[in-house]
């Protein structure tokens, strides 16, 4: 399943949903969520990790828990007063996807059960992503258990969950400010901020954030720390591209495996660092789905060795 090695454990916290793809070739669902796709990818490579969502007891929510527990991610599953979260996802003109969420996924809520608790105090790096820092409550209650944890966070905002922007930017800010990474992309500038990704990345990192990663898509990615600033392209992998949607998790999730594995100092760590998500961001974009790939692991599959 893993398919490298690393000390230490993760945990998880965000969303875990189905997506509902419907496009020319008819409707399927997957097993998706920024939260959980970073949680199996961050598991793929070799890191135990826990994941802390809100999962209904439903259909939905069985798929889900079989999904993780055939990756082996932990599942701490929240109530889910309305069931679990689902996004129908139907593609732009320009092929971007684009998502409409039912009401679970609207109204989602992560409370800490002492389970969860414990999993956080004893997780060597805790990412968050795709969570309503829009909500004080939900801000509150996640300061309240991560005081003192290494921090990784993605706010991965949606327009379909977004209640209101600017509380959105104060909960996310309160929570970055102690963190040890920080990835934003060229869409989170767009919809949170005046779209300038560069001015964004200063902002956070003047805001205490230790290292700020950067990406735009085609234009690859920038990661800015105390050591300096190291940039990479997008990895010219071959096959074709089939699916975006999960290259910002599989960047992120290798990001935090080298935080929790081999933690980086010098410039040259960094950039390595970053350049080995950006092969393993390219290598997910090979297969529909946000299920983290390696390029090793697309050169097994072209030998005829299938795995999870």
């Amino acid at each position: 399943m893993s398919t490298e090695t690393s000390p230490g454990s993760a945990v998880v916290i965000g969303d875990a949903l189905i997506d509902e793809i419907r496009d020319a070739s008819g409707i399927r669902e997957l097993v998706g969520g920024a939260a959980l796709n970073v949680a199996v990818g961050l598991r793929r490579l070799g890191v135990p990790t826990t994941l802390i969502a809100m999962v209904g007891d439903d259909e939905a929510g069985d798929h889900i828990r079989e999904y993780l527990d055939d990756h082996g991610v932990r599942l701490i599953a929240g109530e889910a007063p309305h069931g679990s979260s689902r996004a129908i996802v139907e593609r732009s003109p320009s092929g971007e996807p684009q998502y409409v969420f039912n009401e679970a996924a609207q109204n989602r809520s992560i409370r800490y059960s002492d389970d969860a608790r414990r999993a956080i105090a004893e997780a060597a790096l805790v990412a968050v992503s795709c969570f309503p820092f829009d909500e004080a409550d939900e801000v509150e209650a996640l300061a309240e258990v991560i005081d003192g944890t290494r921090l990784a966070i993605d706010p991965n905002p949606r327009a379909g969950m977004l209640r209101n922007a600017e509380a959105f930017v104060r909960g996310f800010e309160r929570i970055a400010a102690s963190a040890a990474l920080v990835k934003v992309g060229a869409d989170d500038a767009a919809l949170l901020y005046d779209g300038d990704l560069d001015a964004l990345r200063t902002r956070l990192r003047h805001s205490g954030v230790a290292a700020v990663l950067a990406t735009a898509g085609a234009d690859g990615a920038v990661i800015e720390t105390d050591a300096g600033t190291a940039a990479a392209p997008i990895s010219p992998l071959p096959g074709r591209i089939v699916d975006t949607v999960g290259a910002g998790d599989a960047t992120l999730a290798a990001v935090a495996a080298g935080l929790v594995s081999a933690p980086p100092e010098a410039p040259d760590d960094w950039r390595a660092l970053l350049v080995r998500a950006m092969d393993v961001a390219a290598a997910t974009c090979r297969s529909e789905g946000g299920l983290l790939r390696t390029p090793e692991s697309l050169a097994e599959s072209e030998r005829g060795v299938f795995g999870s």
